[in-house]
């Protein structure tokens, strides 16, 4: 199999099975490339296939990430995420206690110890 496919193929399969849940970023392609040792046209068109097919989406500048494809709740629970994300980061919260609200709102919410 060419290794551009085994890359679609690895991360559609990640995206199917939530184990790269929406809104996941991916590498940038350079540096997926970089790491898997391959050329960056390679890795490219996996992205392109990818992008095609609705697995991921790109955003410019915020990079490529997994596509809620479908999936009305998981699109709605990502875009909630996403508003979110640009609130906290617009009031100067730091990635690692906006992450530690969300933990202690789910665990209230699911009555999680």
């Amino acid at each position: 199999m060419p290794p551009f496919e085994q890359i679609r193929a690895q991360v559609a399969e990640q995206a199917r099975t939530g184990a790269a849940p929406v809104g996941m970023r991916l590498p940038t392609v350079r540096r997926l490339a970089e790491d898997l040792g391959l050329a960056v046209n390679t890795v490219a068109k996996a992205y392109r296939e990818l992008e095609a097919a609705g697995v991921v989406e790109t955003r410019g500048r915020h990079g490529t990430v997994v596509a809620a494809s479908g999936d009305s709740s998981r699109q709605a629970a990502a875009q909630a995420a996403a508003r979110y994300a640009q609130l906290v980061h617009g009031l100067g919260i730091p990635p690692e206690e906006a992450h530690a609200v969300v933990a202690a709102a789910l665990r209230d919410t699911y009555g999680e110890a």
